[in-house]
């Protein structure tokens, strides 16, 4: 099984197709267009809270999935639906949604950067004092303020609310503690308001045994001891610590996770062997420890010359840090981040964050992703260097911790410009094999959901040459449209960036190659053709023949191969002047000449088009490119494809008088007996439908003979690929019926020759051929 191939469970699909289908599974349509529970529906906590929590997950990773705006009100009943553990995140979560489920028993409620929740929110959480054990409050800093002119003590049913905007720091609420949450063990206050007193807030709490504050400024800390008993997990990042604070947290000697760590060497404190000896020798019953971002001083290291001794060792008795000598047992966690430490030899802990090696970077995304972005947007940095300078070892679990930091954190420019370079080295061809194409797909959901937040330059860039490591299209076909409209976006005309156009042009024409026609349409009425042609002009004023407009043109050609509709949007919108103004502007540009032609031959194969062609202009054009050597034979062969398709209309439409059109017709004539008919092609026919009209016809004998030339020479050169369509398609009774029966006989041999069989014997000389 490759990397990241487990299914998804049961449960898991379910839940998100109900989500997707609501109003066919579980709910109806009510008054007004409020989605309503059917009466003959019970869910137990373990679906509710499943769906609640999906249902976030699809909001913040699925720009297709629609959120329902009553949709927390399906949970507002407790008698058929039981909400036990939810977690919420980001501005989507509003006032009225948690009123919607403020009768349910929550044991567990996660809010996370939840900025549009005010003080109404406060009392809500009130309902729920009475159950909750688990309350996170983390970056939900507005939820302290009232909204103007919105007392704390109103709950009124808001169904009738006009639409709420996030909340703004207003007044200050004081009428909030948590009084009667007697039950609360787990809290979680990370970036509470500094004009909150975190001591008065938490004082009625007496059973806490995990604390978080998180970015608090504490303007004391002797009311940390009321859990000294209790307290088994301290969080205190990027609080700034002091003598006296120290002192204070060694007393809590129950403690099992302590985590005094920061952001970066801020000023004032120092770590020194003192402090960590003491928390060693006090906190006897720690397994977890974070000091990541302290400037450590030197004495706390064991001489190099000492350390390097042996092979790295876990054995506290063998620690390269002295402190940590005094550990009766391993650490289970050790932060190290952003210190000196983690470059040492002996580190008496199972798991350390740090930045000396692989493991430890990918300990740190995994430690700090969720509420530290700061720090885990530094550490996939690292990852990033690792996997373009060195070789990532451990692929599957990088590329889970960095889709799981982009879908985290998908309004985190920095995370998402980090994120998503890492995902260009970590999806290479180097590490291709080892990935399943579900984790593969989980790339591609992220990385277009990183398109559709930023339009800067970087994180576009990024993303595009990502979507490079995979197969076009078939890798990206399950988000087609998506990626479509996402690439037609950046190559909008203000975009001025060259890098970006010319690899969103180079995916543009990689989706439209080899897909089918009904994709061809839809990507048409997106605007494909306009934005072709708008690129096209811009070169044009710029005098310039680059990548991009070679590109544009090809994904012209790709884009109306057998799609009469692409083929009318291209003339609606000028396309045959500037097919003329590239002519006259670049004599000499062979590539984008076949480009060009190859398009102009889609277009002449419908036959409601080629009037529009007809015209004495056009016409001369493609007679004098008969005489073309540009690109091989393939400019010459589509000009002759283009007038083939023309001609078969027969010489009624043939309304001009020069050029004349039997003067035309003997250039195609030898045009046709100067190729080599074992010329290789830079072309790829998906089918040889419009080649094989042509054949059974006598009003226009050089077209069948073009027809005839081409199949024989694809077939003779391409046995492989072109015996079998031309089979399928019922190429060989039409070539029957041909009068060239000396070419007839010789591609059905071709077809049926068995496999490896010398065809060296079979030529074809075009010069005994007759023009009628």
């Amino acid at each position: 099984m490759l990397a990241g191939d487990d299914p998804e469970s049961l449960m898991t699909l379910a839940t998100v197709f109900c989500l997707r289908n609501l109003r066919k599974t579980m709910c109806y349509q009510g008054l007004r267009n409020k989605l309503c529970l059917r009466s003959d529906i019970f869910l137990p906590s373990e679906i509710c809270d499943k769906l609640v929590n999906t249902y976030m997950e699809l909001i913040h990773t699925d720009s297709n999935f629609e959120p329902e705006e009553s949709f927390f009100q399906l949970f507002s009943d407790p008698r058929s639906t039981r909400l036990t553990r939810v977690q919420l995140r980001e501005d989507f979560v509003r006032d009225r949604d948690l009123e919607a489920i403020r009768k349910q028993d929550l044991i567990e409620l996660h809010l996370t950067y939840c900025n549009s929740l005010s003080s109404r929110s406060l009392k809500t959480l009130s309902c729920f004092r009475d159950t909750l054990v688990s309350l996170c409050l983390f970056g939900c800093s507005h939820i302290f303020y009232r909204k103007s002119g919105a007392p704390l003590a109103c709950i009124e049913d808001t169904e009738d609310e006009e639409e709420e905007s996030p909340a703004s720091r207003q007044a200050l609420e004081t009428d909030f503690n948590f009084q009667g949450f007697n039950r609360l063990r787990l809290l979680n206050l990370g970036g509470l308001p500094d004009e909150v007193d975190a001591e008065t807030l938490l004082r009625p709490l007496r059973s806490l045994t995990s604390l978080d504050l998180s970015n608090v400024q504490l303007l004391g800390t002797a009311f940390l001891t009321q859990w000294k008993e209790r307290l088994a997990s301290l969080v205190l990042y990027n609080v700034d610590l002091s003598e006296e604070l120290v002192s204070t947290v060694v007393e809590l000697v129950n403690l099992r996770h302590l985590d005094i760590s920061r952001e970066s060497r801020r000023p004032k404190f120092k770590m020194t062997r003192k402090t960590l000896t003491a928390i060693v020798q006090r906190l006897l019953n720690l397994v977890s420890l974070d000091i990541s971002g302290h400037m450590m001083l030197d004495n706390c290291t064991v001489p190099h010359f000492e350390e390097a001794m042996g092979r790295p060792s876990i054995e506290p008795c063998k620690s390269s840090i002295y402190p940590f000598q005094e550990l009766k047992r391993p650490l289970q966690f050790l932060g190290l981040y952003d210190t000196t430490l983690c470059n040492v030899t002996h580190i008496p802990a199972y798991k350390v964050t740090g930045s000396k090696n692989e493991d430890q970077v990918l300990n740190a995304i995994e430690a700090y992703t969720e509420f530290r972005p700061e720090l885990a947007h530094r550490a996939i940095n690292q990852l990033f260097d690792i996997a373009r300078i060195q070789h990532c070892s451990q692929l599957l679990r990088a590329l889970q911790l960095v889709i799981a930091a982009l879908k985290c954190h998908k309004y985190d420019k920095s995370i998402q410009v980090t994120g998503s370079a890492a995902l260009f080295y970590l999806t290479n061809t180097e590490y291709r094999s080892d990935q399943s194409v579900r984790l593969r797909r989980e790339v591609i959901q992220v990385v277009l959901n990183g398109m559709e937040q930023y339009q800067e330059v970087t994180v576009q860039r990024n993303c595009c040459l990502t979507l490079c490591n995979f197969s076009i299209p078939e890798e990206l076909e399950f988000q087609y449209s998506r990626v479509n409209q996402l690439l037609l976006k950046i190559l909008e005309p203000a975009r001025q960036d060259e890098s970006i156009q010319r690899i969103a042009v180079h995916l543009c024409n990689a989706l439209v190659c080899q897909v089918d026609n009904h994709h061809k349409e839809a990507v048409g009425k997106m605007g494909f053709v306009k934005t072709m042609l708008n690129l096209i002009q811009k070169k044009l004023q710029d005098r310039m023949c680059d990548q991009v407009m070679e590109f544009s043109w090809s994904a012209l050609w790709n884009i109306t191969d057998e799609t009469p509709d692409n083929c009318q949007m291209f003339l609606n919108c000028r396309g045959m002047n500037l097919f003329l103004e590239c002519l006259q502007e670049f004599p000499d540009k062979q590539e984008l000449h076949r480009n060009m032609l190859g398009l102009l031959g889609n277009v002449a194969e419908v036959k409601a088009l080629r009037p529009q062609l007809l015209t004495p202009q056009f016409i001369s054009v493609f007679s004098n490119l008969l005489d073309s050597k540009a690109d091989g034979i393939e400019v010459s062969y589509n000009a002759c494809g283009v007038l083939s398709h023309i001609m078969f209309d027969g010489p009624e439409v043939w309304s001009m008088e020069e050029p004349r059109r039997d003067s035309v017709m003997d250039k195609m004539w030898d045009a046709i007996q100067s190729w080599d008919v074992s010329s290789r092609r830079n072309i790829n026919y998906r089918s040889f439908e419009p080649i094989l009209r042509l054949l059974p016809q006598s009003i226009s004998p050089v077209s069948q003979h073009w027809a005839t030339w081409a199949l024989y020479n694809l077939v003779s050169v391409y046995p492989s690929k072109y015996c079998p369509l031309l089979i399928k398609e019922g190429g060989m009774s039409l070539l029957e019926n041909n009068r060239d029966r000396w070419k007839c006989c010789a591609l059905a041999v071709l077809c049926y020759t068995p496999k490896g069989l010398s065809m060296d014997t079979l030529t074809f000389n075009p010069k005994k051929t007759q023009k009628n």
